[in-house]
């Protein structure tokens, strides 16, 4: 398999992949998170839409939900028009999910994806992701050797701990905190993730773990990962204020 990030052939397609299968426990919903609604819509919605903004831009639009999930179609009655693809294939794994869809990319007839098709990976619970913040992944990226990443500066001081106290303050200056979408050469990020196996959480280690450097560009905290029950009124504040 021919992996080498230095490809940029200019005719390269995009693909999105959107793992969905996963259940969010910490958020304390009733069903899986990203079917909670936030200002009137599943949450998973409103992270479709963003990139349906954009629909001109992609050869095609993947959601990776489990086997178990009987929700998605019911509040997305309406996917799988055009080039949305439904694939019912996560794993036990966020990584084991996203390597199934993009082998399932690979495989679709007619229109699979090519080795050198670029990818682009956005959590489910990454609701508020705006197709601005879309395009200027994709304008950074698309000519970049290894690909990147939405990220955001650390705007707090960091601790490590032991025993519930502080033990240092770590120099905060070179960090980032990761977000999606993150951009890559399909099979190069095939051929990282299955090397880096099912411990990663998002696709830029498992290309860091291959000998690449992602390249960072500047995100926004509004686009931040639903986790927690409070991150939900936040969402939904946000959401109510661009609509204003």
């Amino acid at each position: 398999m021919t992996t080498s990030p230095a490809n940029t052939r200019p005719d390269s397609r995009f693909f999105v992949l959107i793992p969905c299968a996963g259940q969010g426990s910490r958020a304390g919903t009733a069903k899986a998170k990203q079917y909670h609604l936030i200002d009137g819509l599943p949450m998973v919605r409103h992270t479709v839409e963003a990139f349906r903004a954009l629909s001109d831009i992609f050869a095609a639009v993947w959601v990776v939900i489990s086997p178990s999930d009987d929700d998605f179609l019911d509040v997305f009655p309406d996917f799988n028009r055009g080039n949305e693809v439904l694939l019912v294939g996560g794993g036990a794994t966020r990584a084991a999910t996203v390597l199934n869809g993009l082998k399932a990319m690979r495989e679709q007839q007619p229109g699979g994806a090519a080795l050198t098709d670029w990818v682009l990976v956005h959590d489910a619970a990454r609701c508020l992701v705006t197709p601005e913040q879309i395009k200027a992944l994709i304008n950074e990226c698309r000519h970049d050797a290894v690909g990147g990443l939405l990220a955001q500066k650390l705007p707090d001081t960091l601790k490590t701990e032991r025993d519930g106290r502080v033990a240092s303050t770590v120099d905060r200056s070179d960090k980032w905190l990761a977000q999606t979408p993150q951009m890559f050469r399909i099979g190069a990020l095939i051929d990282a993730l299955q090397q880096a196996g099912d411990a990663v959480t998002d696709e830029s280690s498992a290309m860091e773990a291959a000998g690449l450097s992602p390249r960072l560009v500047s995100g926004s905290a509004q686009n931040f990962k639903v986790t927690y029950p409070e991150d939900f009124a936040l969402a939904e504040a946000i959401f109510e204020r661009r609509r204003k």
